[in-house]
C-alpha cells in the first residue's frame, strides 16, 4: 500500500513547482484533481512549516533535519499504536517499578510478618505505594488508571455464560429422554409397517413431538435462569465500600478498589481486597471462607495485620491498606481455581430425579417382562385372534404373519415404557 501511494504521489505530484507553474487547462480526471489539491496543499504547509521554524530557530536541528524539503516530492510518516500502548503501560509501571506484586500477594496470603518488616513496615509500604496514610490516594481519573494498569482491577475471570444450545445439548443426554426417543422411532416404524405411512406415523410422531417439546421448555426455562442468576449475581457482589480519596470520605463500588486505597472496614462488612491492619479498634474477621475454620481471627498491627479478601468482619472497626486486588489476591486464586459447572442439584431436583428414575427402571421391568410372556405365549400357540384361530401355527405359518404379529407385541412393551416415563406423558 505504501508503495502504491509512493507511486501515486510520485506521479501525481513530481516536481511541486512545475505543478504551479504548468497548470494548465487540459481535461483532468476526478481522482487526478484531488491529487492535485492535495499535493498543492501539503507543499503550501510544509513551506510556510520549515519557513517558520528556520526563522525562529527553537527547534532540534535534527528534528528541523526530519522535515521535508519542498522540493521531496512526498514522506511517509509510520505510527505503531501496539509500541505506543506498550510505551505507555511501561511508563506507568515505572511509577511503581519499585515493587513486586508477587512478593506482596505472597506476604499477605501467608501472613509473614518478616517479610512486611523487610519493606520498612506499613508507613514504608504506603509511601511505596504512594499512598496517605490520612488522605489516601488522590483519586483522580489518570491515577486510578494507572493503578489499574500497574496492579490489575478488582475484578474477578468468569467463565463465558452458557448459551442456548448448551442446555439443548443437555436435555438431550438425559437418560429417559433417550429411552424417549427410541421408543418413538420403534413406534414409527411398526406403526408405518403395520398401517402404512399415510396413519402408522401417529403414534410414534405423537412421541417425537411430545419429546421435543420437553426439551425445548426445559432448555429454554434453564437458560432462562441462567440469565437471572447472572444479573443476580453482578447485583449482588457490586458492594459499595468506604475509601478515603483525596482527603474526603466517599463510597465507591467494590469493583472500583485500587492498590493504596485506605478502606474503612466495620462489623457486617467484607474485606474487599488483600491488605494490611493501619489501624482499629477490637478488630476480628471472619475468616472461615478462606480457611474453613470457624473461630474468629484477631487483628492487630504488632501480630497479625494481614486481611484476607471474601473475610467477614465479626466485631470492632477498623482501617486497611489494600495491597493485593482481583486475581492476585487469595481470593482470586481460589477463585480461578474452581470451575462454575457445578452439577450440583437442589434437594427437591434430587428426590424428583430419583422419582423418575425409579418409575422409569420400574417401566422398563414391566415392559421387558410383558414382552416376554407375550412372545412365549405366541410362540407357543396360546394366543387366538378374532376369529378364535390359534395365531401361530408352527412351519406352516406365513413368514409375513409371524412378523407382524411380533410387531404387535413389542409395540405393546413400547406403550408401556412410554406411558410408565413421566416425561412421555
Amino acid at each position: 500500500m505504501a508503495s502504491k501511494l509512493k507511486h501515486s504521489s510520485t506521479v501525481y505530484c513530481g516536481n511541486i513547482q512545475s505543478v504551479l507553474l504548468s497548470i494548465s487547462t487540459a481535461t483532468l480526471t476526478k481522482s487526478q484533481k484531488k491529487w492535485r489539491v492535495a499535493c498543492i496543499v501539503i507543499y503550501v504547509s510544509l513551506s510556510l512549516v520549515k519557513r517558520n521554524v528556520s526563522k525562529n530557530r527553537k527547534l532540534d536541528p535534527q528534528l528541523l533535519n526530519a522535515l521535508p524539503s519542498p522540493s521531496s516530492p512526498h514522506r511517509v510518516l509510520e505510527i505503531d499504536p501496539v509500541s505506543s500502548y506498550l510505551h505507555e503501560v511501561a511508563d506507568n509501571r515505572g511509577l511503581y517499578a519499585k515493587i513486586d506484586q508477587r512478593k506482596l500477594t505472597e506476604m499477605v496470603k501467608n501472613k509473614n510478618l518478616d517479610e512486611l518488616r523487610m519493606f520498612g513496615g506499613i508507613k514504608a509500604l504506603a509511601e511505596l505505594l504512594k499512598t496517605d496514610m490520612e488522605n489516601g490516594v488522590h483519586g483522580d481519573e489518570e491515577d486510578l488508571s494507572k493503578r489499574r494498569m500497574a496492579f490489575g482491577s478488582n475484578t474477578y475471570q468468569k467463565p463465558p455464560p452458557k448459551g442456548l444450545i448448551h442446555f439443548v445439548v443437555e436435555a438431550f443426554r438425559d437418560t429417559t429422554i433417550l429411552i424417549l426417543l427410541a421408543c418413538a422411532a420403534l413406534s414409527l416404524a411398526f406403526g408405518i409397517r403395520e398401517h402404512g405411512a399415510r396413519e402408522g406415523w401417529y403414534e410414534g410422531g405423537s412421541i417425537f413431538v411430545a419429546v421435543f417439546l420437553v426439551v425445548a421448555v426445559s432448555a429454554a426455562s434453564n437458560f432462562r435462569q441462567e440469565r437471572q442468576f447472572d444479573k443476580l449475581s453482578k447485583i449482588s457482589n457490586d458492594i459499595k465500600i468506604d475509601v478515603v480519596r483525596e482527603g474526603r470520605r466517599q463510597k465507591v463500588s467494590i469493583f472500583d478498589a485500587v492498590v493504596g486505597d485506605v478502606v474503612f472496614l466495620n462489623i457486617g462488612d467484607q474485606v474487599p481486597a488483600d491488605g494490611v491492619f493501619i489501624d482499629g479498634h477490637s478488630f476480628q474477621v471472619d475468616e472461615s471462607s478462606m480457611t474453613g475454620e470457624s473461630d474468629y481471627v484477631e487483628i492487630s498491627s504488632m501480630h497479625n495485620p494481614f486481611l484476607l479478601s471474601g473475610s467477614k468482619v465479626a466485631d470492632g472497626y477498623s482501617r486497611m491498606l489494600v495491597i493485593s486486588v482481583g486475581m492476585n489476591t487469595a481470593w482470586g486464586e481460589m477463585m480461578s481455581s474452581i470451575t462454575s459447572d457445578s452439577n450440583e442439584q437442589t434437594p427437591l431436583q434430587e428426590r424428583l430425579n430419583t422419582l423418575t428414575s425409579s418409575i422409569g427402571k420400574v417401566g422398563l421391568a414391566v415392559a421387558s417382562l410383558v414382552l416376554a410372556v407375550m412372545l412365549i405365549r405366541y410362540f407357543t400357540g396360546n394366543t387366538e385372534d378374532e376369529n378364535g384361530v390359534r395365531e401361530f401355527n408352527g412351519t406352516d405359518q406365513d413368514l409375513n404373519d409371524i412378523f407382524n404379529s411380533v410387531l404387535r407385541i413389542i409395540s405393546a412393551a413400547v406403550t408401556i415404557v412410554v406411558v410408565a416415563i413421566p416425561e412421555g406423558l
